[in-house]
């Protein structure tokens, strides 16, 4: 006998206290049957009517928006932007949380994250809890960063019109500007144009240079349309066979500054969307290791060479510089930033592949700056072998930094000081650096 469906339960209101915060940009309720819904566009401590908008009887969990707020917490203000809210725009987590209390419900995350994944307190982490915030991203009440130099907008495909996409939807919310934007990226005036025939477009304003740059991803079989922006900008399109980015005109690249040099990034590589995480990172990271003339480093994931160049400058031309990047364009680009180092390399390839065939057995730092999903054990623990005196572990996801960790302990590492930044203000994201040294034997 075949089993029954499962009857869904979406659509279904319950009224719930809120629990603590979660990972993901949602807080924690129980059902009265005991069911945990993850909720958004809500706060710790609050009273509400939850509307679950994914699950099933029977699901371990169900996925459900704030509806109703009965009872709202002190940290709530109404949300600055119009298209924030349950069945909304998907891009922020936290518009209706004061600035200060989403620091601090990214630092619950971390602290949770920590101990569950890593056994790690605060305090065996080195660290004092608290989120710091970029300079100049300290607002009066009502006011946004516009920190966002990369926008990927969805195109309506019955109006043509960009917009943003829904929490785990492919459906498009239309608007008329998104305010946590970077300004060179709201000059464009993107959303005023027609797109039909576009599935998306990246829009960057790089930093510390006037380069703009639109990414179009037509739908298949069309044509591009004639791209007339508010502002300079250069054309590149996504290939409907193979995927790969190619000129249409202008330049391939934008120049972003960081750490006082220029950086090529091509094809809408990456680079960190806030135009101060790069130098926040940089200067973390160089507190952390403290690199000395003359050292050995690896820089892992090392993308367009950003943290490659920061140690090269530092550790002068006795020492050198081994980086490891998986994509071919970005391997291109560091090689000509890092041009001007004679003993900085640049190999191509993912981490787990190419490192082990360096033949690479001992070094003086490491800096790793993983993918989301983190470096994992096999790397982890090939580079705890290496007996590097100091280890950087730049994390935009915490999940992935406390198993990293936790992995970096069974190797006889420690976290001697992390720090957390709040890079992605209105967002659930959060980058953290964790300084790493070997336990003293005799300890």
């Amino acid at each position: 006998m075949q089993a029954e469906p499962k009857k869904s339960l979406v659509g279904e209101e319950y009224e719930v206290e809120i629990g603590p915060v979660a990972h993901g940009g949602h807080c924690i309720a129980r059902t009265a049957e005991g069911q945990v819904l993850f909720v958004r566009h809500t706060l710790p401590g609050e009273k509400v009517v939850a509307r679950v908008t994914d699950g099933e009887e029977g699901d371990r969990f169900l996925r459900a928006d704030a509806v109703t707020v009965i009872e709202a917490s002190k940290d709530r203000v109404e949300a600055p932007c119009p298209y924030a809210g349950p069945g909304r725009c998907g891009g922020c987590d936290w518009q209706h949380a004061k600035p200060g209390a989403q620091r601090r419900l990214k630092g619950e995350v971390i602290a949770e994250q920590l101990q569950r994944l890593a056994g790690l307190t605060p305090e065996e982490a080195g660290w004092d809890g608290t989120v710091m915030p970029a300079e100049g991203d300290k607002l009066p009440a009502g006011q946004v960063p516009q920190w966002r130099t990369r926008v990927q907008y969805a195109v309506d495909p019955e109006t043509g019109k960009a917009g943003l996409r829904r929490h785990r939807s492919h459906e498009v919310e239309p608007i008329e500007h998104c305010m946590i934007a970077a300004p060179g990226v709201s000059e464009l005036g993107i959303e005023k144009r027609d797109w039909t025939g576009m599935e998306s477009i990246e829009a960057i304003a790089a930093t510390g240079s006037q380069d703009r740059q639109v990414i179009l991803t037509p739908r298949p079989g069309a044509r591009l349309p004639l791209v007339e922006l508010d502002k300079p900008v250069s054309v590149l399109r996504v290939d409907e066979k193979d995927g790969g980015i190619h000129r249409v005109h202008g330049r391939g690249f934008v120049r972003e500054r960081a750490d006082g040099r220029t950086h090529r990034v091509g094809s809408g590589g990456f680079w960190q969307v806030h135009p101060q995480a790069a130098d926040t990172l940089v200067k973390a990271v160089m507190q952390g290791l403290l690199p000395r003339k003359g050292e050995m480093a690896l820089d892992l994931y090392c993308g367009v060479g950003l943290f490659a160049g920061a140690i090269a400058d530092r550790i002068g031309d006795q020492g050198a510089v081994l980086g490891i990047e998986s994509g071919k364009r970005a391997v291109e680009d560091a090689r000509h930033n890092l041009a001007s180092f004679d003993r900085v390399r640049i190999e191509q390839g993912k981490v787990e592949t190419v490192l082990p065939r360096t033949g690479i057995t001992e070094v003086d730092l490491i800096v790793l700056d993983p993918p989301r999903a983190g470096a994992g054990k096999k790397t982890v623990e090939h580079l705890a072998s290496l007996g590097a005196r100091r280890i950087a572990y730049v994390a935009c996801d915490p999940a992935a930094l406390a198993r990293d960790l936790a992995y970096f302990r069974d190797g006889g590492y420690k976290v001697r000081m992390l720090r957390a930044f709040d890079l992605f203000p209105m967002t659930h994201h959060v980058e953290c650096v964790a300084i790493l040294e070997p336990v003293k034997k005799d300890a």
